[in-house]
């Protein structure tokens, strides 16, 4: 039976963990197979040693970063309010459009639409120029920092499928999400936090879904944090310590353990091993995980930052530090959502005022403060929603637009203060050097030492993977 722990870890202990060694890619054979071949349990093994057991690198290539944070702008920002400037547009604001609309629109909806330029006023930023509207002042002081991609597709006009695709790599099939994947291939970097972990998801549009591990084991899961866009300020994870003392604890799970382990072993049912290793992280999170997310002994300046304390940006700006703290901590993949808010089918300039104002400071205070630890250089930050808006009007708003709209990288290996490809003159279609879905999550996984095409996961008689058989890495954006 296994001791309960000795002692209760520092805050700098916690904060600065000793790194176990990185899980591997799957070569030939399933945990699930391995565990039945072995007749016995091995939930309290890491995924690290058995993918050692197989053989198998850890990175494929040396990577660039060691974590993404994913900063998820649900509902679909307009990429020409933002950081796509389009002089076309503002100067035939109203005109119609010269050119046919996508043809997944609604004819009757968009044979008379005008084009809608921009309210917002667009300047040039930093020693790269890059382009920023007015909406995001405090990003737009990080321009240097920025590579974005101005000509990117998705696949699926609705949010459902948008959201998918953007989550797991497809629009309508149940599939791992990009943190599971990142978790499954690179294991933990902290042996007592989870790989992956998604702050306040999204309870629509796929809810679980998307930050879930489909047939990947259950343990590539993130652990969630607030929900759909929000978190109370004071979330925290509750310790058992102080009720059931910690001898006790370790042998309610140990026994629980036994029993599970010997049910693996006689039926090799695949969600018990997911049930062994939740059940154990958990009971090293009780120790590890409150400290990382208390966020009241950050010194005031810093929170000061992200927007911590005023109304408009306080939600965010928590979001965002709490992201930065589980960075620091060893957490691989971070998402952190806004609600569904940036749907503006109407009331764009009230819509994405209110938006921009709450997002804006947080991120560019999440980008300072990364660079500032020394941590920018090898975490991969990534901006953006499902989809963009279209350049016509619809009332007083814009409608989805996956043809072609902008995401924003910083930091992790790619080229910053950098735009790479471009829509047409008023940002409906992307027309050079197009960036599908698929590629950016080839180019997300590349920065992190995998090769999308090798990080592989055998299910129904099949090799699966992130990109499927779709995706390239964008070298024009790596550093």
């Amino acid at each position: 039976m296994k001791e309960a722990p000795a002692f209760e870890p520092t805050r700098a202990q916690i904060m600065n963990p000793v790194r176990q060694p990185p899980a591997t890619i799957r070569h030939g054979f399933s945990r699930r197979e391995l565990l039945q071949s072995a007749a016995c349990g091995f939930g309290s093994l890491a995924f690290s040693g058995l993918a050692a057991a197989a053989g198998a690198p850890a990175f494929h290539h040396p990577p660039r970063a060691k974590r993404v944070i994913f900063l998820f702008m649900h509902g679909g920002p307009s990429h020409v309010d933002s950081f796509d400037y389009k002089p076309e547009l503002q100067k035939r604001h109203g005109q119609k459009l010269p050119f046919a609309p996508a043809k997944n629109l609604d004819p009757a909806a968009t044979s008379t639409a005008k084009l809608l330029g921009s309210p917002w006023k667009f300047s040039q930023h930093g020693q790269s120029g890059l382009w920023v509207s007015d909406l995001f002042p405090h990003v737009a002081r990080h321009a240097d920092d920025l590579c974005v991609i101005r000509s990117m597709q998705s696949t699926g006009q609705s949010h459902g499928q948008a959201v998918c695709m953007l989550h797991t790599g497809t629009d309508n099939f149940v599939r791992p999400s990009v943190g599971a994947w990142v978790s499954y291939g690179l294991g933990a970097e902290n042996h007592d936090l989870p790989g992956f972990v998604s702050i306040s998801p999204s309870a629509s549009h796929g809810g679980p879904r998307n930050y879930g591990s489909a047939f990947l084991p259950a343990a590539h899961q993130a652990t969630t944090i607030g929900a759909d866009g929000r978190l109370d300020p004071k979330a925290n994870f509750r310790y058992l310590g102080s009720a059931t003392p910690a001898a006790l604890q370790a042998r309610k799970l140990e026994f629980l353990q036994e029993m599970n382990r010997e049910h693996l072993a006689r039926t090799g049912h695949a969600p018990v091993e997911g049930m062994i290793a939740s059940m154990e992280l958990a009971y090293r999170m009780q120790l590890a995980a409150p400290p990382v997310i208390d966020l009241r002994e950050e010194p005031g300046p810093i929170r000061e930052l992200y927007g911590i304390g005023v109304p408009e940006t306080d939600q965010f700006g928590r979001q965002c530090l709490l992201a930065r703290r589980f960075a620091e901590a060893g957490v691989r993949y971070l998402q952190v959502s806004t609600p569904n808010v940036w749907d503006q089918h109407g009331g764009l300039v009230r819509g994405h005022t209110k938006n921009a104002l709450a997002v804006d400071k947080p991120i560019a205070g999440l980008l300072t403060d990364l660079k500032q630890r020394g941590l920018l250089e090898d975490t991969l930050v990534v901006w953006g929603g499902e989809f963009g808006r279209t350049p016509i009007a619809q009332g007083d708003g814009r409608d989805h637009n996956p043809q072609g709209f902008t995401m924003w990288l910083a930091g992790g290996g790619v080229r910053a203060g950098h735009a790479h490809g471009e829509t047409d003159a008023f940002g409906y279609f992307a027309v050079k050097d197009k960036v599908h879905m698929h590629d950016l999550h080839a180019t997300m996984l590349h920065l992190l030492g995998l090769d999308h095409l090798k990080l592989t996961y055998r299910h129904a008689g099949r090799d699966f993977r992130l990109t499927d058989v779709y995706g390239e890495v964008v070298k024009g954006i790596l550093g």
